[in-house]
């Protein structure tokens, strides 16, 4: 860009007064120095009754922790579905994130997403999708009959392979054991009872997806899946089976999308940065430390659709039904944990973010199975 047009660029005040997202900035104190029109909406004040006033007294968190982490004006906090109660208004459901001013000492940037006008508090936003989610359950019977016959040729062809093809064998059967149990999961989709959670290791779950993905005939220019896996992660709170879906299927689609030369999919853990919080059924906050990232360098989803990329029936394949991904947020919110979609134009990169809690956090619903760390 020339001199001249640097010069010609907005000031800040003007460009953070054109973000839809509410922005307040805090001088030193947490006091109010700045607040944009869409944060005077979200507080039902005018900056000039909210100058000078101390965050605290304005905006009352759930969540003590997440106060503690705030009063540090040097670290950087994301919290998520956080419940806040603004003076004077009802509760709302947020997600904050607040930075520390480079050059600035103490002054901090407080940025508020609303999720209430979508998100009921105390429900899961998925809940309108669960409904439309019910078509599997009309084809179940269906869909376990041949899983059977499946299953039971995967036996006898197991007697007459060597011993070396045996795991091919094996792959088959605990994968139609996986779909039949998928199939269950779907049928209770509408109801309001999460499956059971136990400590998971997410890495036993993310290899077992990608050997299910090399077991099957990939399509022309399919990329290499490459990880990198940090080995030092505790167990995740969560349902194993559910966990070899979701990445299953985040791989699937990262595969289907970048097919080509120089495709490349990435499947990164990882400790996420900042304190990550949401709200459970019960109303206690949950940190989501642990992350899991499927990424691609693919053209991405459309622009227009990427908002709505969650939603049932909405897909960019031709002969896709649009109920991969929300099923897919369905089993990570039944895990208590968050999905988040994000396109890299600069660097050509799609990234699915899993957020998800550590065992030893949550206490975990009644078991149906040994934990398997």
């Amino acid at each position: 860009m020339s001199e001249t047009g640097r010069t010609a660029l907005p000031e800040a005040q003007r460009q953070l007064a054109s973000l839809p997202h509410a922005v307040l900035l805090l001088e030193p104190g947490q006091r109010i120095a700045f607040a944009n029109p869409a944060a005077e909406q979200f507080l039902g004040q005018s900056f000039r009754r909210l100058a000078g006033l101390r965050l605290d007294g304005i905006l009352t968190f759930s969540d003590s922790r997440l106060v503690e982490r705030l009063e540090d004006a040097e670290t950087p906090v994301s919290a998520r579905e956080v419940v806040v109660k603004i003076k004077d208004r009802s509760a709302r459901r947020i997600d904050v994130n607040v930075a520390p001013v480079a050059d600035w000492p103490g002054w901090q940037l407080l940025t508020i997403h609303d999720n209430t006008p979508t998100e009921a508090l105390g429900e899961d936003s998925g809940g309108a999708d669960t409904s439309v989610l019910r078509g599997p359950e009309i084809m179940a019977h269906e869909i376990k009959n041949p899983l059977a016959g499946i299953r039971g040729a995967a036996q006898l062809l197991a007697r007459r392979v060597d011993e070396k093809d045996r795991s091919l064998t094996d792959l088959i059967t605990s994968e139609v054991d996986r779909i039949a149990t998928l199939i269950d999961r779907m049928q209770r989709l509408s109801g309001r009872t999460p499956p059971a959670v136990e400590p998971c290791n997410l890495h036993e779950a993310a290899r077992r997806a990608v050997d299910v993905l090399r077991a099957s005939e990939p399509p022309p220019g399919a990329a290499r899946i490459e990880e990198e896996f940090d080995p030092s992660l505790p167990a995740v709170l969560g349902s194993p089976d559910g966990l070899v879906q979701v990445i299953l299927n985040l791989l699937s689609n990262a595969r289907e999308a970048c097919a080509g030369e120089g495709a490349r999919v990435v499947i990164r853990t990882r400790f996420a940065s900042g304190l990550q919080l949401h709200s459970t059924e019960s109303g206690k906050s949950v940190r989501l430390p642990v992350e899991l990232r499927v990424s691609d360098n693919g053209p991405g989803v459309p622009a227009a659709m990427r908002d709505h990329i969650f939603e049932p029936f909405v897909t960019t394949k031709k002969s896709g039904q649009g109920l991969g991904l929300p099923l897919v947020r369905k089993l990570v919110r039944d895990m208590n944990g968050r999905i988040s979609h994000e396109r890299d134009e600069a660097g050509g990169w799609t990234h699915f973010r899993v957020h998800l809690p550590l065992a030893r956090e949550v206490r975990a619903r009644p078991q149906k199975r040994k934990a398997t760390v």
